[in-house]
């Protein structure tokens, strides 16, 4: 048995079915990333674990513990989002808070610490995400990748289960994008739990121990950076990998 285990996960938009009886294993420590065309599920999933959307059906199981995730129940809704911390493509900082003290608000607020640990706490996650020189500066004052590093510091100081991470660097300028994969490495080899939604193919091959390719709301294909990227053999998803020129560029560089 896996250490995480997503099963029967259903969600319908209208007569749309988003993503269709799907389930997935994954390894504490991993770092899974999802793959596949536009408006295929991807954000859908990790917005039906973090119950943002109410799906159809679904469990989802952390270690000896089961939630029900067409729970309506707001205690268990809470104790579900206590478990799969999300950070969204859009930061979404509180704006009249400073760094510090938006890492810290949900520490105080949701989870009852003092402000001495809960600013501890903080600190270390961003000095993690190399923001800890930054500390006393307000969301309008900072760039976009380093707003999006105080997001991720948000959700690892929550001390959650599984990080979900929604195209993290999909609203930010080029020039920033590397700031934040950076960052997100640095949290992957400490060993925290990562499902991840992105385009970035080079650091998915990189940085990702699993990769999961989805197409209406199934899992087409799964498996380790090199036998998705190097050894594909279903052929929906090497289509999609010549479609944006990766098998090309992996070609190029073995």
């Amino acid at each position: 048995m896996s250490y995480i285990e997503i099963r029967g996960l259903s969600k319908r938009f209208g007569d749309t079915q988003v993503l269709d009886n799907l389930s997935l294993d994954i390894e504490k420590g991993d770092v899974v990333a999802v793959i596949g065309p536009s408006g295929t599920g991807k954000s859908t999933l990790l917005r039906s674990l973090n119950l943002l959307e109410t799906p159809e059906s679904g469990f989802l199981k952390i270690g000896e513990k089961e939630y029900n995730l067409t729970c309506r129940s707001g205690s268990d809704r809470r104790k579900i989002r206590l478990e799969t911390e999300m950070v969204f493509q859009q930061f979404n900082l509180l704006k009249n808070r400073n760094t510090l003290e938006n890492v810290t608000e949900g520490l105080i607020t949701v989870k009852g610490l003092s402000k001495a640990e809960a600013e501890r706490r903080a600190l270390l996650e961003l000095d993690r995400v190399g923001m800890s020189d930054r500390l006393f500066h307000y969301p309008r004052h900072l760039s976009g990748g380093q707003q999006q590093r105080v997001a991720i510091a948000r959700a690892l100081a929550m001390d959650p289960e599984l990080l979900l991470l929604d195209e993290p660097t999909s609203a930010l300028d080029p020039e920033l994008v590397g700031e934040v994969l950076t960052a997100i490495k640095k949290v992957a080899a400490a060993g925290n739990t990562i499902l991840l939604v992105t385009h970035e193919m080079n650091f998915v091959r990189n940085a990702a121990t699993k990769v999961v390719f989805l197409e209406h709301g199934k899992v087409e294909a799964q498996g380790t950076p090199k036998e998705i990227f190097e050894n594909a053999d279903n052929p929906r998803l090497k289509q999609f990998l010549y479609k944006i020129n990766f098998l090309d560029l992996v070609d190029y560089y073995i």
